[in-house]
């Protein structure tokens, strides 16, 4: 392990930022790669940057290079494949850009708006499915939420905002105070979530009494959800854990939305050992994605869904009914979709939110033949 004798709890969170791995000649300096590995990862990190805080550098075990956490973090020369063998890839799986209203404003469900805050994260991880704007050199926050602000108010049947990115906790705590006040002052807003993999990847953050004062503010005028991602149990360490006893003590619920991703967490015995440690802090397990189809993703990270449903199904049978809450989840162009299991060579899926103008297709039933190597569903 490395720098195991910080107290990371003590750091200015914006200090630390500059002590980040963000090229592969720092990376070297903490991990060996194989003969011609190198020139692989310096060819991937023109695409998709490295940025790894020594936080997260601390977690992982040196001694074994198939080590989940560095999986997570570190460049692989496996990102240069586009496409894999289980299927074509997309930069945009889910359908965003149809439904970008500007302003950073994505409206896929009436009842939801998301806002993209921001193209910053402190760390940017290898399966991001939103790779193809995160970490770009010209992401930034974006400087004027007023156009977001007024898309909002002039919905009347958007009942909840996620701030979402990037990361909106990386954000400076007056920036996120403008956002949540105009948010508190549109009446028919009747609760937000941030979603955010800060409390993972850089929980100094979350020591800053000012953001979580702002926080504990907020939440006395609209309920308060945060959407955090722990995808493998040695990620809720002692920092962690006190960082999600912060969020929790200004009140806020916070769910977890994990990705089911090969050589990480594609074990029963991991998922149980992830959903048990998440209870043990005080989080919600709330959804288990699919990986996505996402260019230089998907032949590095996804599973084929007969396997995951295996998977899922043999580690609820050792969870508890709160453990066990969670959902197997697509999330498609289509809206999201719960996977159920399999009914003889046929996927079983419900479908749980439907896009803006598809209400027809909520809360149907969907069975599709499925062979062994599909990790997707086309419909």
């Amino acid at each position: 392990m490395m720098h195991a004798d910080i107290d990371w709890t003590q750091l200015d969170w914006k200090k630390e930022l500059a002590n980040s791995v963000v090229s592969i000649d720092q990376l070297l300096e903490h991990a060996a790669f194989g003969p011609g590995e190198e020139a692989a990862i310096r060819e991937v990190a023109q695409v998709h940057p490295v940025n790894i805080p020594r936080y997260y550098l601390s977690l992982i075990d040196r001694s074994d290079p198939d080590d989940p956490i560095r999986r997570m973090c570190f460049p692989s020369a496996e990102e240069l494949v586009v496409a894999g063998a289980m299927g074509e890839t997309t930069a945009d799986p889910y359908g965003d850009d149809k439904h970008d209203k500007g302003n950073g404003v994505l409206h896929k469900y009436d009842y939801t708006a998301l806002i993209v805050a921001t193209e910053c994260c402190a760390m940017y991880c290898r399966h991001c499915f939103r790779r193809r704007i995160v970490g770009r050199p010209d992401g930034s926050a974006r400087g004027d939420f007023s156009g977001a602000l007024r898309y909002v108010a002039d919905h009347p049947e958007i009942n909840n905002v996620i701030l979402s990115g990037g990361d909106p906790l990386m954000l400076s705590t007056p920036a996120l105070r403008a956002m949540l006040e105009g948010l508190a002052d549109i009446g028919h807003v009747d609760f937000v979530r941030i979603g955010s993999r800060t409390p993972v990847t850089y929980p100094l953050r979350l020591f800053d009494d000012g953001l979580i004062d702002l926080l504990r503010g907020f939440n006395g005028l609209k309920a308060l959800y945060i959407a955090t991602h722990f995808n493998h149990a040695r990620e809720i360490t002692p920092t962690a854990t006190e960082a999600i006893r912060r969020l929790r003590d200004c009140g806020a619920t916070v769910n977890n939305q994990a990705v089911l991703l090969r050589g990480v967490n594609d074990t029963a015995d991991g998922i149980v050992e992830l959903m048990n440690g998440l209870l043990r802090i005080g989080v919600n397990p709330y959804y288990l994605y699919q990986c996505m189809p996402v260019s230089r993703v998907r032949h590095h990270f996804q599973i084929p869904l007969r396997q995951g449903i295996d998977i899922v199904d043999r580690a609820r049978a050792r969870l508890n009914g709160y453990g066990k809450r969670f959902k197997y989840i697509i999330g498609h162009d289509v809206g999201k979709l719960e996977i159920c299991g399999m009914s003889g060579d046929r996927i079983v899926l419900k479908q749980i939110h439907a896009r803006s103008g598809h209400d027809d297709q909520a809360s149907r039933i969907i069975m599709q033949e499925l062979d062994d190597n599909a990790g997707w569903v086309t419909l």
